[in-house]
């Protein structure tokens, strides 16, 4: 219990830090020219305790040369203003004056793809120098840089998605054509809106011209015509922005099933208590649902079948989901000649992989949103596995998962590894978020397996060449590789990269899925469900 409380509070502490930017000198010459932190503006623009941060650890120790970009230099995170849920994206002006490094793109672009998957509205908070160029080349040319934030722009804005940009800042060369892409276009005084500052105008052309007469917000609301709304600083544009979404209309909602939340009959705290991470202590998955789900209530599919998986029905903020969980508790089961064997916790078996895809198929043609719960070795290997056909029941819920057309939500709880992450509906799977608990991690394999098989690849490379390494020798190659890859499998290694939108307090869980699904509610558009050829 102490362990996950103190990995909980170690985050939070360092979460803190990243939220300070640039820093403290850089905070007061934001405030000196009369202008607002990306923070600040956030918390005057929406309905007090609404934030939902997203990719707070979004370039956590990279560009650490440059002397690091926190948060990537952007915040972004789902919020509600006069009630309506809302996505924000705000750069950072503390941190290189808001300037796009390669991870500041992708956050952006992960933000925008979550309002594209969900249909939520976009709040662009703009106060930002550019392309931070001694890395344009990882920022500028290709699918998940700098120029796929305008075309998502564009595709937004014909999807339907109302979309508000504000210029409170510097917005200059290709990032100008951010706001001008929006529905609505606000500038405060002072702020700058321009393809070429003066002083590469003056060396472009030779034309001398201040930053006001070129574009600032009196020129662009009375002569350019760009700009909608003039206004003469952060409060007052803030309180437009508050003002033009009050009065948007309402669209379709979707087919997701909703009643009045009711709280879990259990404590979410009681969660530090019950997770454990040690092999040697496994513990029921079926305790931590019933403090998530509502009421505690659980109606759990095929109970006695697959039981390393735990499938069922619940209700998660009022929302009616499918939970596919792992169960790390070893279960006895038969196979079909009537032996008895051990099945081991968090691990696929034939039979689990197969209640799964079944599961998630039902779920699918009901209209229900799936909810992942991830602690999971990988699948079963071996003679036994093979000839039960686990490859064949694998793909299966392979295929499921890749095609289903209801919400997913992932939450990694423990280890996601392997093949077992894929099926789980790990990121490359279309979830429409990514949690995972500071327990979380993430990778091919564990650092243990990863250690044990490397080095075992290393003393058969040397013993080829005739070299023989003593077992000192042989511990600290060990010590080596698993000290490197448990770094990569640190949840926060993973958030830096953005393949986890949020990590969360493991109370938390319960709120984070309903944000989720309160974002997903707003997408009225559900496909037709194929699942195409299935091995059977």
């Amino acid at each position: 219990m102490r362990f996950l409380a103190d990995l909980v509070s170690a985050v939070r502490n360092e979460e803190e830090q990243i939220r300070e930017g640039g820093g403290p000198k850089a905070i007061e010459s934001q405030h000196s020219k009369g202008r607002l932190t990306a923070r600040e503006r956030i918390q005057r623009l929406i309905d007090p305790g609404t934030f939902f941060e997203l990719g707070t650890y979004a370039a956590y120790r990279m560009y650490e040369e440059w002397g690091g970009a926190p948060a990537a230099g952007v915040v972004s995170g789902l919020a509600r203003i006069e009630t309506r849920l809302v996505m924000i994206i705000a750069n950072d002006a503390t941190v290189k004056a808001g300037a796009f490094f390669p991870m500041t793109s992708k956050k952006v672009i992960r933000a925008q793809n979550i309002a594209i998957e969900n249909r939520v509205p976009v709040i662009y908070l703009v106060d930002s120098a550019g392309i931070f160029l001694p890395l344009q080349e990882d920022v500028f040319p290709d699918t998940d840089d700098f120029g796929r934030v305008f075309r998502n722009n564009a595709v937004m804005s014909a999807m339907g998605i109302p979309q508000i940009a504000a210029i409170m800042g510097m917005c200059v060369a290709g990032g100008g054509y951010l706001p001008v892409m929006c529905d609505h276009v606000l500038m405060t005084d002072g702020s700058g809106l321009f393809l070429a500052g003066p002083a590469l105008v003056q060396a472009a052309i030779g034309q001398k011209v201040s930053a006001e007469e070129l574009g600032g917000a009196t020129m662009h609301s009375a002569i350019s015509g760009t700009v909608d709304f003039h206004e003469p600083n952060d409060d007052a544009c803030l309180a437009r922005i508050r003002s033009i979404i009050e009065k948007w209309g309402y669209r379709r909602q979707s087919p997701w099933d909703r009643k009045k939340p009711v709280p879990p009959a259990l404590a979410a705290e009681e969660i530090y208590g019950i997770y454990d991470s040690s092999a040697a202590r496994p513990y029921d998955i079926k305790e931590m649902i019933a403090r998530i789900a509502d009421a505690s209530k659980f109606d759990e599919y095929k109970p006695e079948y697959g039981k390393t998986i735990v499938c069922g029905y619940a209700r998660i903020g009022g929302f009616a989901v499918g939970i596919v969980a792992n169960q790390k508790l070893h279960a006895q089961a038969t196979d079909h000649e009537g032996r008895k064997r051990v099945e081991f916790g968090g691990v696929i078996y034939t039979e689990s992989a197969e209640k799964a895809a079944r599961f998630i198929m039902d779920c699918n043609q009901n209209l229900i949103p799936l909810v992942f719960l991830h602690d999971v070795n990988g699948f079963m290997v071996g003679r036994d596995a093979e000839w039960s056909g686990i490859i064949k029941a694998g793909a299966k819920m392979v295929n499921a998962v890749s095609n289903s057309i209801v919400p997913k939500v992932t939450v990694i709880i423990g280890g996601s590894f392997g093949a077992g992450h894929y099926a789980m509906c790990g990121k490359a799977y279309d979830p429409r978020f990514v949690f995972a608990w500071p327990t979380a991690r993430y990778a091919v394999m564990s650092g243990d397996s990863a250690a044990g098989t490397l080095v075992e690849i290393k003393i058969r490379q040397l013993e080829r060449s005739g070299k023989q390494l003593s077992e000192e020798d042989k511990k600290q190659l060990y010590e080596s590789v698993k000290q490197s890859y448990d770094e990569q499998t640190d949840p926060r290694y993973g958030a830096a990269r953005l393949w986890i939108d949020r990590i969360i307090d493991p109370i938390e869980t319960r709120d984070a899925i309903t944000m989720a699904l309160e974002a997903a509610a707003l997408n009225p558009d559900v496909p037709e469900f194929k699942v195409g050829v299935l091995q059977t």
